[in-house]
């Protein structure tokens, strides 16, 4: 059975520069990136709305996108799953987040942050996907006959893109 996967890039937040008051961790989400997860999440509820499964970074940009998105989807935002490996483990840490999703999901979405989502997108497919993935946009791959524990680099068919910014 064909398994869906919904790769999205948090949408703008807070640039803190050289501010120490605010860690990267906590940055939110600013107005225009509010604008833009509500954008990305209506073109994905008229683009495909059966998302089963939300696994989002921690980080307060990434759980704003994936809560606003999962609004616009009608998806109960009580059961994102909040994944510390989406936070700075690199692309390996997002592998072993796709890799333990439960095999009855056929449609999940993995919120994260740049460049190891754009990374994580390239490796999963031969595809191109379009270079690196700018904020709160989408890529929608597509995976036939793997479980998600046997998902590797190249396995991945690239099906669309979405971008919820200008």
């Amino acid at each position: 059975m064909k398994k869906n996967l919904f790769i999205v890039r948090h949408a703008t937040a807070e640039d803190i520069g050289n501010l120490t008051v605010v860690r990267d961790f906590d940055r939110e989400l600013v107005s225009k990136g509010i604008m833009e997860a509500a954008k990305l999440g209506k073109a994905l509820s008229e683009y495909f709305p059966e998302i089963q499964a939300i696994y989002s970074s921690g980080a307060a940009r990434a759980l704003s996108t994936a809560t606003i998105v999962a609004e616009q989807i009608k998806f109960d935002t009580e059961k994102i799953e909040i994944k510390d490996a989406l936070y700075g483990s690199g692309p390996r840490g997002y592998l072993e987040v796709l890799n333990t999703i439960p095999d009855e999901i056929q449609n999940a979405m993995i919120v994260g942050h740049n460049p190891d989502i754009s990374y994580f997108a390239d490796y999963l497919t031969r595809d191109d996907v379009g270079g690196s993935m700018k904020k709160a946009s989408l890529i929608h791959l597509g995976f036939e006959g793997f479980q998600w524990n046997e998902l590797s680099q190249h396995l991945g068919g690239f099906i669309n893109r979405l971008e919820g910014s200008h």
